[in-house]
């Protein structure tokens, strides 16, 4: 009989953040590469262009978390593991790691849609999404994004991947910052100037109102699903 073989710690902790980084990289490059497919293809119509920009990212988001899922918990989002970490899923020390992972895997993707098709690497967005219209819009995604999730673990874990996905392809359209839901994200978007991009000024009040819808919607999932309490 062969002894088990254990995995040190350590190393699982590289792969989680491997997964971490590698998935939200993936996130960034559907992101912001099937926007720029879509504006370049929809002969300025913004409508189709939107549509296949959220359904891009929808459809990946649903193969990133089944892939990434098992290893990291596909988090891909600092909102994400903030309230994980208040739930006392995963250290603070692994959050902040967790955090740094998505921050630079999100820039990285960025440069790889870049790349994929020939633009220039180093951009700064000049769209501006600013207004109390956009602040709440974001509010509300990541309020709605944390009970999609909290709700459909508790009920159908393996549904989670799908029900991600659909969530961010309808919150592109119920919300007018098209949901961005993720600071990592919205980081990232502030570095490319095409369809995706977020100007800098205008991030930082959505990574306030991202921050603040996800842990308003843990503590409603606590309170509504008997979800794991926010502390």
């Amino acid at each position: 009989m062969q002894a088990a073989i254990s995995i040190p710690a350590n190393a699982i902790t590289l792969r989680r953040l491997a997964a971490e980084g590698l998935g939200t990289m993936a996130l960034l490059a559907i992101v912001v590469g099937s926007g720029i497919m879509a504006d370049r293809l929809a002969g300025g119509n913004v409508a189709v262009a939107l549509l296949a920009n959220a359904i891009a990212t929808g459809a990946g988001l649903v193969v990133l978390i089944t892939v990434f899922g098992p290893v990291s918990g596909a988090h891909f989002n600092p909102a994400v593991t903030l309230v994980a970490m208040l739930r006392r899923d995963v250290s603070r020390g692994m959050a902040g790691a967790y955090a740094v992972a998505q921050f630079l895997g999100a820039v990285l993707g960025v440069w790889l849609a870049h790349a994929m098709f020939a633009a220039p690497l180093l951009q700064v967005s000049a769209k501006l999404r600013d207004g109390s219209g956009q602040a709440l819009s974001e509010f509300v995604a990541s309020f709605g994004l944390i009970l999609a999730i909290s709700g459909t673990a508790r009920s159908r874990p393996a549904a989670v991947p799908a029900i991600v996905g659909l969530y961010i392809v309808s919150a592109y359209w119920f919300t007018a910052s098209t949901s961005f839901a993720n600071p990592a994200v919205t980081l990232a978007r502030s570095l490319t100037d095409s369809f995706a991009g977020i100007a800098p000024d205008s991030a930082p009040a959505f990574i306030a109102a991202q921050l603040a819808g996800a842990v308003a919607g843990a503590a409603v999932s606590h309170w509504l699903l008997q979800d794991k309490a926010v502390s």
